[in-house]
């Protein structure tokens, strides 16, 4: 049987490849999967405050506009009606919880599928740890630029990487998450991905397959 290739990615700063676990970045990708998931995460961002008025809650008489018969104009009767200004809405919004669940085992086979779309497009790189020991934005528009990076560009780093994080935040179409928070729609929202060998190691946590061992449902709401 022959040997699988290697699933690497380009290194910020060097010259050399970094080896991704192929558990992770081969995922065969699932459009629908994706996409679900990912609007999950967009809904889940909703407030949901949403508010107008029917006809029956907008302050208006209920009296008929004018007498049936006699005017010579069209017969009216409450004022209330949409098509009148001042009227109430005809499919009034309410306040409303846009989410909905997506199981944990879809959530994780989602975010694998979309880590593995830039592993297979060649539009993911590694940050070295230690790379920023302060922050330096000068550094780090030369590292994107040296390695090709093509915007909008996502950074993902560990909670811990402060200075990495601050390095980067200020340049343009260029946007820093944690390791920790980043969800499939961002992923997949952007043309290139940065992601620190911590990061790497948060992120694999986070989209390992689910074992026997861990609660059966799956049902967490998607975050």
């Amino acid at each position: 049987m022959a040997s699988q290739t290697k699933i690497s990615a380009a290194t910020i700063g060097a010259q050399k490849k970094t080896d991704l676990p192929e558990a992770v970045f081969a995922e065969p990708f699932n459009e629908t999967l994706v996409h679900e998931t990912a609007r999950a995460e967009l809904n889940a961002r909703r407030a949901g405050t949403h508010s107008s008025l029917t006809r029956g809650e907008v302050a208006m008489t209920g009296a008929k506009a004018w007498r049936q018969k006699g005017t010579g104009r069209a017969r009216v009767g409450a004022l209330s009606v949409p098509h009148r200004r001042g009227g109430g809405n005809a499919f009034a919004t309410k306040p409303r919880s846009y989410t909905f669940k997506v199981n944990r085992k879809a959530r994780r086979k989602a975010l694998r599928a979309a880590l593995s779309v830039h592993a297979e497009r060649g539009s993911i790189a590694v940050l070295p740890s230690g790379a920023f020991s302060e922050p330096a934005t000068k550094q780090a528009a030369e590292g994107l630029e040296k390695w090709g990076a093509a915007a909008p560009t996502l950074v993902v780093v560990s909670g811990e990487e402060i200075a990495a994080a601050k390095s980067y935040r200020n340049l343009p179409r260029v946007s820093v998450v944690s390791a920790e928070g980043v969800g499939v729609a961002e992923i997949v929202g952007h043309r290139s991905l940065v992601a620190s060998e911590d990061a790497l190691e948060v992120l694999a946590a986070r989209a390992a397959a689910v074992t026997r061992g861990e609660d059966g449902d799956g049902g967490e709401e998607a975050s």
